[in-house]
């Protein structure tokens, strides 16, 4: 597998970026790429458990004409649900374990930087979708699975077991993992393998056991109030917007915890009709963090006892709708122990601990292989930034994909065969 390959899937990834649960282009060409590589394949509904789907809101009839329209592939768009993420499995036909390569494939809701000197624009790769941008790096994950699922197939009569390469939508606001953890296809998994790009790390470099992933709820609060006219008879009207405002000034305030880092942000805040008009509704957009569930469940918690108390203050109504969720994750040691020797061996100095600071949904996948008895490891794989993650500039060094990619495989033929 040459760099240009992996290049030539990576970029034409990022100039068409898909949001959480919009991800139908990328999902068909992954789907096409596997089912001609040999693999037999999951999508959509069968894949992912459609009760802990969160944080979807998608026009599906007008995403998958987008998705036509951009390149996408007519066949397997037509043979697609409503459900983004596809999952390949390889079969050898002998007995052996059963190993699981995860994958994110969504972008960040971000509009691209039109700087003539950002990488992209200059090369003519850049986001081809307004407000949607590969801002994280999985245009990037996502042609390294691309090319695993390749690379793989060509080593078959010489593996054992089975393998499964899995990729997950709605990574971003961590709204993919928990359906697709819930969906069963690791059930029967005997090691788990997640990868970053970027975070931290730079080109050379593999952080071998990343720590301090945030666990973490993304919420909702919508307040529903009662309209009148702001001029004639105010005093007929309860005021939704205005709650909003109170509650979001009162959730910033929330006492940080004495037993680890927490965090909560309030990203967006809409509501009302008109100057003239007592708001009758208005919506806000949040989040929260900490260092352990515990953590987490106290700022969760203090959010919900909030907005109760603005909402009856205000005389409005709510309803709180979690839009998404992670918890931390626990790298197993005997995987690393393996994993450490391969780096090495591929030319990468092998870092073997540095601070994540981040949510990742992959948690939950971990935790579903660990609890059935399997093994499970995110690694973080450097990549020199442009920009950091999440920014409109954000690059990474395109020669790190390779590396990955002869990581994976080692990994795969060292414990396969």
């Amino acid at each position: 597998m040459h760099v240009d390959e992996l290049v030539t899937w990576r970029r034409d990834l990022h100039r068409y970026p898909e949001a959480a649960w919009k991800e139908f282009r990328t999902t068909s060409l992954i789907a096409r790429h596997l089912e001609a590589s040999g693999y037999s394949l999951l999508l959509g509904e069968s894949l992912m458990a459609a009760p802990f789907v969160m944080g979807r809101e998608v026009d599906v009839a007008a995403e998958k004409a987008r998705a036509l329209h951009q390149g996408g592939d007519p066949a397997w768009l037509e043979r697609m649900g409503d459900l983004t993420g596809v999952m390949g499995l390889l079969e050898t036909g002998r007995p052996g374990p059963t190993l699981a390569f995860r994958f994110d494939i969504d972008a960040v809701e971000v509009c691209e930087s039109d700087d003539p000197h950002h990488p992209p624009v200059r090369d003519g790769f850049c986001s081809q979708n307004p407000g949607w941008m590969h801002a994280c790096g999985h245009d990037g994950h996502t042609a390294i699975g691309l090319a695993l699922a390749t690379r793989l197939m060509q080593h078959k009569a010489q593996l054992c077991g089975r393998i499964k390469l899995l990729f997950q939508p709605a990574e971003e606001g961590c709204r993919g993992g928990k359906a697709m953890a819930s969906g069963g296809a690791l059930d029967d998994v005997d090691a788990l393998l997640c990868l970053h790009l970027g975070i931290h790390a730079d080109s050379g470099e593999l952080v071998l056991n990343p720590t301090d992933f945030l666990c973490s709820t993304k919420f909702d609060v919508h307040f529903f109030g009662t309209p009148a006219h702001a001029g004639l008879e105010p005093n007929a009207g309860t005021n939704a917007l205005a709650a909003a405002c109170s509650a979001t000034t009162a959730l910033f305030g929330i006492p940080r915890h004495r037993d680890g880092m927490t965090r909560i942000n309030i990203g967006t805040l809409q509501g009302g009709s008109g100057r003239n008009v007592i708001a009758e509704h208005a919506l806000l957009c949040g989040e929260t963090r900490g260092a352990a569930p515990h953590l987490n469940d106290y700022m969760f918690g203090q959010v919900q006892r909030i907005v109760e108390g603005t909402a009856l203050a205000y005389g409005v109504t709510y309803r709180i709708i979690k839009q998404g969720e992670a918890q931390g994750l626990a790298n197993s040691p005997e995987l690393l122990s393996e994993l450490a020797p391969l780096a090495r061996d591929e030319g990468l100095e092998v870092v073997p601990t540095r601070r994540f600071g981040a949510s990742e949904d992959a948690g939950f996948l971990m935790e579903r292989v660990q609890r059935a008895g399997g093994q499970a490891a995110y690694l973080v794989l450097g990549a020199t930034l442009a920009a950091p993650h999440h920014h409109n500039a954000f690059d990474f060094d395109e020669g790190v994909l390779v590396q990955a990619v002869n990581l994976l495989e080692r990994w795969a033929l060292t414990r396969a065969r």
